[in-house]
């Protein structure tokens, strides 16, 4: 166990955040997504939700500021509807960590799998929500 690092943070979790490069985006996925299906790389993070994993990620992580929005959930596909719960708590669990929330986007249910194809990883959570997953967009690490 290494000091300061999350416990939620798998070693295999830490090497693909530490392997990423600016632009790259990251899929947190709930436990209902076809990750397998649709990408390569594929790490398990059953038992954890998502936004346990923000939580972890986010000290660790430089959200992309050149982009609109780093953060893109999935909009309900048509005749369903969304609980506003889950994008509160993933938001949250954000702000909780680094203080500030950067933009989100939502795209439909295709456009989403499309960009998670095109993601460096995929991380499949033990998250049960419905539309329950994000992709976080990584940023340059400002030098202090």
């Amino acid at each position: 166990m290494l000091k300061g690092i999350h416990p939620a943070i798998s070693p295999n979790l830490l090497k693909i955040l530490a392997e990423m490069g600016h632009g790259d985006e990251l899929v947190l996925s709930d436990a209902h997504f076809p990750a397998h299906q649709l990408h390569q790389k594929v790490l398990r993070a059953d038992g954890l939700g998502v936004d346990t994993l923000l939580t972890a990620i986010s000290p660790l992580f430089e959200f992309d500021a050149y982009v609109d929005a780093p953060l893109i959930m999935m909009q309900a596909v048509e005749g369903d509807s969304l609980d506003p719960n889950v994008e509160a708590r993933y938001l949250q669990a954000i702000k909780s960590s680094v203080g500030s929330v950067p933009n989100l986007t939502r795209i439909d249910r295709f456009a989403f799998y499309d960009r998670a194809k095109q993601a460096y990883a995929v991380v499949v959570t033990g998250e049960t929500a419905k539309y329950g997953n994000i992709i976080i967009k990584k940023g340059v690490t400002p030098v202090s």
